[in-house]
């Protein structure tokens, strides 16, 4: 079996073809979300039926303890209290890869499998892996790892009713909401990195979100001067992103420029950042109807925001706001080695419509 920390090489020269605040991890549990109504539609984003049945297989391995670890309410805080950072910490809750067995690891993957496609796979894998790195390199060595991630179950799975499945640690978190037998959100998303260009070691040159830097510092570059002064909605840097468990929809109001102002070359840009994001890590069958979800709207009225300068390896953020979502990525730190992104369905959230 591949070893989990397999890399996925994206080092191709062309990838085209808020601050963490203190009290974002006080929020959870006191900033409620909508009424718990499921689903951005009856029919949702594709049957979860093997999914459900990998979650089972996955939960049939664990001892009693471990199983416990594990489970969760649904629709509860810890449902809400998503975590991509390490404000709290490197340990997230739910059982950790860490402490599972060889049986219990390969099937933990096996859920994911049905979850994310091989690109999504490589990339959370490529996104764990920086955590040994980084530990390497002596940065909070015995705190970091690349199996101190978890896996958590909301409720009971099944082909009836609603329940929920998370998959976590730091820079990298995937909530996927189920009702009534099909899949109906597969949002809040993170996939983050540090440092997102590996300078040295064996595994130099890895560059784990080259396609979502790279699309959009083209897309800013391809702007003609008055669209880039429009776009720039600030000359700093955010240094992180805005929207945290409790406040998906924080980063929602549109700013920059709106596709109706761009040539067709650019939408094409753009849409492809777009689906980097929300299409491109998701298991083939999520893929179509993940497609059609981000398209849901006023595709005219999407809008791209960017803050900062546009310099290789400087600081900048972006996002792009849709009717129906938000895509953020920001560096954390004045040299781009240290990003943050998230996309979230804003009619979705958590399984939550509204």
């Amino acid at each position: 079996m591949e070893s989990p920390l397999a890399i996925f090489s994206s080092n191709s020269s062309d990838p085209t073809r808020r601050r963490v605040v203190a009290g974002g991890v006080a929020l959870i549990g006191s900033a409620a979300l909508p009424r718990a109504a499921i689903g951005a539609s009856a029919a949702g984003l594709a049957s979860a039926e093997p999914f459900t049945a990998r979650v089972r297989a996955f939960l049939a391995t664990l001892e009693p303890d471990k199983r416990k670890a594990a489970s969760f309410p649904w629709n509860g805080e810890a449902w809400r209290g998503w975590n991509y950072f390490g404000f709290t910490g490197y340990v997230k809750p739910g059982l950790r890869l860490e402490q599972m067995s060889g049986v219990q690891k390969e099937a933990a993957w096996a859920v994911m499998a049905e979850l994310w496609s091989p690109a999504g796979i490589a990339k959370a894998k490529n996104v764990m892996l920086l955590q040994d790195i980084l530990s390497d390199m002596g940065n909070a060595t015995g705190k970091r790892s690349s199996e101190r991630f978890s896996l958590s179950v909301f409720g009971t799975p099944s082909d009836k009713g609603a329940w929920g499945f998370r998959f976590e640690g730091h820079h990298l978190t995937q909530s996927v909401a189920v009702n009534g037998g099909r899949i109906v959100s597969v949002t809040p998303s993170s996939f983050s990195s540090n440092p997102n260009r590996v300078p040295s070691g064996k595994h130099a040159g890895l560059n784990t979100l080259k396609g979502e830097e790279a699309l959009a510092r083209r897309l800013f570059a391809d702007l003609a001067p008055p669209l880039q002064k429009r776009a720039r909605v600030s000359d700093s840097a955010l240094r992180n992103i805005i929207s945290y468990a409790g406040a998906e929809r924080a980063n929602a109001k549109k700013v920059g420029v709106p596709v109706a102002q761009m040539t067709s070359a650019q939408r094409d840009l753009l849409w492809q950042l777009v689906e980097t994001y929300s299409v491109e890590h998701v298991h083939p069958a999520l893929g179509d109807a993940q497609r059609g979800r981000v398209r849901t709207g006023d595709r005219e009225a999407v809008h791209f925001a960017w803050h900062g300068p546009n310099v290789p390896e400087r600081e900048f953020a972006y996002r792009v706001i849709g009717d129906n979502f938000v895509i953020e990525m920001a560096s954390v730190d004045s040299e781009a080695q240290h990003l943050h992104t998230i996309y979230n369905d804003l009619g979705n959230v958590l399984g939550r419509a509204g």
